[in-house]
């Protein structure tokens, strides 16, 4: 089955580099001649339980995401040159791309849509990475298949078919992993093929969590002074995580498969407040008002997919039915003793329902050509419920976005390709903000030369459209959010230039190099708390100038025995080009100067460096990486809160070693490994950092602070 989606920074030698960026299988035996001995029969009857990440750039097998012990969507996306993951609590894994956050992102799990704008104070993607298949990033919007502002995550979960060794009809797992800052966990799975029709897979996860340590043992406010009683923990994560999936497979023929999925996620604990903002905001606020600190918090999603995969005669079809309804319920009757009406239950409910389908046909007659063509429609839901002793308060919004697309790969000759592509969306919205429809017909255009079997340059520009979102869900579904009918769509353009080289170079198996140039535009940006001209009234959603977004990412790979290393650096940089209303301060009205403003969660400068060893005479594999994230002075920012924007640079060192043994101990693998190795303290600067000045609360230090060092170890038995 071909892949279905072709970014114009894909093609034969892009694979290629991708491939020769993996890092060394456990599985799979080392090169040097006194092994050659191990033969591929048996390298592919082993069955390695990870995530495989992927991007345009670089490729992170299963097996090496096996060996980080992967806890937190972080653990897996961080080493992807552009991609960020911010945000500490179970409920806040909030992607980035480039500095843009998961609101302007497409996020899918097994096809379904998961853009859920619940809560700004927790991410939009709530999921644990262990049941994780695949990971396929497009840093950046490069194709008309996708449409958003700025890429794309898709997530796949496990599949029996994937996972049943040669000649089994059943097999399952158990997997326990144990950490010291903080958290345990148990996951089974059962897979088995019913006949030679029928599979299915079952698993469950449960995770405990405790309250970890930060780095240092110290919590610190914004002055570096240590925060009285905090000794050194983050209080309000304590809480429990359960994930259950269920797939069954039908092979309707060769070419023909159905499967359908459901998958139930509850997260639950005695949770903070404000998830992002961080225990030194949460004790001023708490000590303040006199409320609690923590409140018991339940997050929920069910998600059901019925998917189709097939080939008819040159075209592979794939295409997906989904419904995914994620909830969020708190009990605030800790606030009565502050301010009685706001005390109560509160709950919100997202849902999406969507169909997609996808199609790809290579055609010949023309010259050759690969079409992607297909459809996609989202209809998102959200309702919003609050119960009281002095009374109840719901409110609901809606909204459509139907899109279909085509993008042509026309390999024109002597290795040139032209990637034409046109994409017409519509979107319609009935929320407080605006009652509206809008559309537009976005163009893309490719441009690929493959100079040699070694070397390709590339360039693409792809136009991007958004209509306005939905409130968020939790905060009211629109309840208080401020009429605005003349608010616009975002539209804009992405353009790159790069090329990607790999060659047994060097010394090395396998040399690789890349690089890519990116400019992102993005006309009538729009800001969720805009200054509103009424003073009476707090903020608004508007269109307050034109964003743009540029800056570079690099990578290279030399694998050479054993040995595998990755270093990439990646560098982005935004301002805001204000409209008038919003370029200077104006007493009357109070306006926001929000001209030069840069996205709240850019990060700066970051380098990255992995190195694996695979000791096949032993069956263990040792993996050491770092992060180095620089400074970033302090500068206007859009985020309405922060007066101190500084963010202070940090490094981090993870190691870790995995054992999995062949033979009489087939099946066993023994991971063990070590976090934040030298306990640094450090805050993720995609995640909520900075100071706010309050007029009720004082200075606020909003510091979402990172897990201190954390060992921990896992083994898991494949029978």
């Amino acid at each position: 089955m071909k892949k279905a989606y072709l970014s114009f920074s894909q093609n034969k030698l892009a694979i290629r580099i991708a491939a020769a960026l993996s890092f060394p299988a456990i599985c799979i035996p080392a090169l040097a001649a006194a092994e050659s001995d191990i033969n591929q029969e048996t390298t592919e009857e082993m069955v390695v339980w990870g995530t495989e990440v992927s991007s345009s750039s670089v490729k992170l097998d299963s097996d090496i995401m096996a060996i980080k012990q992967a806890d937190h969507i972080s653990d897996l996306l961080r080493p992807v040159p552009g991609v960020d993951v911010g945000g500490a609590h179970s409920l806040n894994q909030r992607i980035t791309i480039r500095s843009m956050d998961d609101k302007d992102l497409k996020i899918t799990i097994d096809g379904a849509n998961q853009n859920t704008y619940m809560y700004h104070h927790m991410g939009n993607l709530q999921i644990h990475a262990d049941i994780l298949k695949s990971a396929d990033i497009d840093v950046g919007n490069n194709s008309v298949v996708n449409g958003g502002l700025g890429g794309a995550v898709r997530f796949e979960t496990k599949e029996a078919k994937e996972l049943l060794k040669p000649g089994s009809q059943f097999g399952g797992r158990v997997q326990a992993t144990v950490s010291d800052n903080a958290s345990d966990s148990l996951a089974v799975t059962g897979y088995g093929q019913l006949n030679d029709s029928f599979d299915f897979l079952a698993y469950y996860n449960v995770v405990s969590r405790d309250n970890y340590d930060v780095g240092d043992g110290k919590i610190v406010d914004q002055n570096g002074d240590e925060i009285e009683g905090t000794h050194g923990e983050v209080r309000g994560l304590e809480g429990d995580l359960d994930d259950f999936l269920v797939k069954f497979g039908w092979d309707i023929s060769p070419s023909h498969r159905l499967s359908f999925g459901y998958e139930f996620y509850k997260d639950e604990g005695d949770y903070s407040y404000r998830p992002d903002m961080g225990l030194a905001t949460d004790i001023v606020i708490a000590e303040t008002l006199e409320i609690p600190l923590t409140y018991p918090t339940e997050f929920t999603r069910d998600t059901l997919t019925l998917k189709y995969s097939g080939q008819v005669g040159a075209t592979d079809i794939s295409a997906s039915l989904f419904k995914n309804i994620s909830e969020l319920n708190r009990d605030e009757s800790g606030l009565a003793s502050w301010r009685p009406p706001a005390a109560g239950d509160v709950t919100g409910e997202a849902t999406n329902t969507g169909l997609n389908l996808m199609a790809v046909t290579d055609i010949t007659a023309l010259g050759e050509h690969s079409v992607t063509y297909g459809f996609d429609i989202i209809k998102y839901d959200t309702d919003y419920q609050f119960k009281g002793a002095e009374g109840s308060t719901s409110s609901s919004e809606e909204a459509k976005s139907s899109a279909i697309y085509v993008e042509d790969r026309w390999l024109v000759g002597g290795g040139f390709s032209v990637i034409p592509g046109v994409r017409y969306e519509d979107y319609t919205i009935d929320s407080a903000v605006v009652d509206d429809s809008f559309s537009d017909t976005t163009l893309g255009l490719g441009l690929e030369y493959d100079v040699n079997s070694d070397l390709l340059l590339h360039a693409s520009a792809t136009q991007l459209f958004k209509g306005p979102e939905i409130g968020e869900t939790f905060s009211g579904a629109g309840l208080y959010d401020v009429p605005n009918e003349d608010i616009d769509a975002e539209t804009g353009l992405n353009t790159e230039v790069g090329f990607a080289y790999e060659a047994p170079v060097l010394g090395a198996e396998r040399f690789s190099v890349g690089v890519t140039l990116f400019e992102t535009e993005i006309n009538d940006y729009i800001y969720d708390y805009a200054s509103h001209p009424s003073e009476e009234i707090r903020a608004w959603k508007d269109n307050v100038g034109d964003l743009t977004i540029d800056g570079y990412e690099f990578y290279a790979g030399y694998d050479i025995g054993g040995l595998a290393a990755l270093v990439t650096y990646s560098s982005a940089e935004t301002e805001l080009d204000a409209f008038g209303q919003y370029t200077f301060l104006e007493e009357e009205n109070a306006r926001l100067n929000l001209d030069g403003a840069r996205l709240s969660r850019e990060q700066g400068d970051t380098l990255t460096l992995s190195l694996d060893y695979t000791f096949t005479a032993i069956d263990t594999t040792l993996h050491w990486d770092f992060m180095d994230v620089d400074d970033l002075d302090a500068g206007l920012v859009l985020d309405s809160t922060v007066s101190d924007s500084a963010k202070e640079g940090y490094k981090v060192h993870n190691i870790s070693a995995r054992w999995q043994p062949e033979g009489s101990l087939d099946g066993l693998a023994v991971t063990l490994g070590v976090d934040n190795l030298f306990d640094e303290f450090y805050i993720s600067q995609s995640s909520r950092t900075g100071t706010s000045n309050h007029p009720l609360f004082g200075t606020l230090y909003l510091a979402d602070f990172e897990p201190g060092r954390n060992i921990k170890m896992t083994v898991s038995y494949d029978f």
